[in-house]
């Protein structure tokens, strides 16, 4: 599918927008397109684009590649660049998607394999009076500085979740098994936290290098728009996003090894418990067995009072390794 956006009409310079309609089959691409979003294209959504503007539409394969060579380059006067961006973030299997933003000096082209909410976010704000400026540069100012500030939005939300998190961790209220059940399930949530924590860095790892692309690379007439340091504040934006990322990893990696920690407490404290139980039950044994012999002349074999005495002696046997473990606070 492809999104096609052009001048809204009756704007001026304080208001500007866009208008957004799908393009049909068959349907030329209107000259005064500014952007050009490529949803899961075809090879003839591809072709038809590839006429428009001169430009080569890369693969999805092309877009999956990790060599900088081969996704932030120059080609036939357009500049290709392809950053990861976050999708389904507000679900529980959050995942990166690769998006190739080609920017030339007609139209800004965008070809994505799924719905990030960082688009969509931008295209509601385009649609509005003063949303976007009627140049690609502008567009492509708009959906970087949306996909930064989204990051920035799921960094705070798992922040605030880590906070909760970690109080229900060191609570201690919970017993028996309903503790340990909270245990599993704040592993699965820590496990959870990291995946997004780790998506949203390696996403701004590669707007970073887009950025840095994009700033190198720009044309001395854009450097006069102003964009050159809009660039720099979204640069500046990406690395403190960045640090602060690194910041949760650290936070998310104390209260892994803090929730360990407590499983082996808990562990712990179960061997001891067996381990003092078989202490206390030694001596009574032992006693036991002693009076099991099979032997002809025992003492206390022919004592009324033997068989007490026996059931006597082997409670006090138990009672005295319990108080001793009291004492000493080992219980």
């Amino acid at each position: 599918m492809i999104l096609i956006h052009r001048p809204a009409g009756h704007t001026t310079a304080s208001n500007e927008s866009l208008d957004r309609y799908p393009l049909q089959p068959g349907e030329p691409i209107p000259d005064d397109t500014l952007w050009i979003d490529m949803i899961e294209p075809t090879r003839e959504e591809d072709r038809l684009v590839e006429r428009h503007l001169n430009i080569e539409i890369p693969t999805r394969e092309e877009m999956a590649d990790i060599e900088p060579s081969e996704i932030l380059y120059n080609e036939n006067n357009a500049r290709y660049m392809t950053a990861r961006v976050l999708c389904s973030s507000d679900t529980d299997t959050p995942k990166l998607i690769d998006v190739s933003f080609i920017l030339t000096d007609r139209a800004l082209v965008t070809v994505r394999y799924g719905e990030p909410r960082s688009f969509t976010m931008f295209m509601a704000r385009a649609v509005k009076p003063g949303g976007c400026r009627h140049q690609p540069e502008a567009v492509l100012d708009g959906l970087v500085e949306t996909i930064i500030d989204r990051a920035a939005e799921i960094l705070g939300n798992v922040g605030s979740r880590i906070d909760r998190l970690s109080q229900t961790i060191f609570e201690n209220e919970r017993q028996g098994t309903r503790r340990a059940a909270s245990f599993r399930a704040a592993l699965k949530s820590i496990g959870r936290k990291g995946d997004i924590i780790s998506n949203v860095r390696e996403s701004m790892v590669s707007v970073e290098r887009l950025l840095l692309f994009l700033s190198a690379s720009m044309p001395r007439p854009q450097r006069t728009r102003g964009y050159q340091a809009e660039w720099r504040t979204a640069l500046r934006d990406v690395q403190s996003i960045e640090e602060h990322a690194t910041f949760l990893s650290n936070k998310i990696q104390f209260l892994l090894d803090a929730t360990l920690g407590l499983v082996t407490i808990e562990q712990n404290d179960i061997i001891k418990l067996f381990s003092v139980m078989a202490v206390i039950f030694l001596p009574p044994t032992l006693i036991a067995s002693m009076y099991g012999m099979n032997f002809h002349t025992m003492p206390e074999l022919q004592w009324e009072y033997g068989y007490p005495f026996a059931i006597c002696l082997m409670i006090l046997a138990a009672v005295l390794p319990y108080v001793f473990f009291r004492w000493k606070r080992w219980l």
